[in-house]
């Protein structure tokens, strides 16, 4: 097995590949297989990209979001869908007050995360495995990825971030 680089013009792909994408956003996995105990990847969001708030809490799994290009935003809900935190996930040329590089979600926080700049791609990381048939939590007091309530949502999540 040897070591592998990803170059920031694969990244340039991936966004390539979110346009492309009925959910504006792509996946390119680093692990080797859903049973890999430790899970990475490359997420590219579009600026339009809808993340329904969701939580990793029946099968109790923290998350690491790490910012490799451009600017995030990440929201952490309570049980009925009021932000109690909110972040700017950043790389060095976006550093400001802040503006962080990563950010580290507990199991069972309800988050969402979204695009501030055309460009953003971040690393996620979580233990595995993980089994794409296995529950999904998503949060019933937001809309679904697609419906036009979802736009309208991301559109007041921006804003809160000074992007409208």
């Amino acid at each position: 097995m040897s070591a592998r680089v990803f170059a920031f013009d694969q990244f340039t792909d991936l966004h390539d590949q979110a346009k492309a994408s009925p959910r504006l956003r792509q996946h390119l996995n680093i692990h080797a297989s859903h049973e890999a105990p430790f899970q990475r990847l490359f997420i590219a969001f579009g600026l339009e990209s809808y993340v329904r708030p969701h939580r990793h809490h029946l099968m109790p799994k923290d998350e690491t979001l790490v910012a490799v290009q451009g600017l995030l935003g990440v929201l952490v809900f309570d049980d009925v869908g009021q932000v109690v935190q909110q972040f700017k996930l950043g790389t060095q040329s976006h550093a400001g007050p802040g503006v962080g590089p990563v950010v580290d979600m507990p199991a069972g926080a309800w988050h969402t995360v979204l695009a501030l700049t055309p460009d953003a791609v971040l690393l996620e990381g979580k233990a595995g495995p993980f089994d794409p048939q296995g529950p999904r939590e998503f949060a019933d007091w937001a809309p679904e990825e697609g419906a036009d309530e979802a736009l309208v949502m991301l559109q007041k999540w921006r804003a809160r971030f000074g992007h409208a």
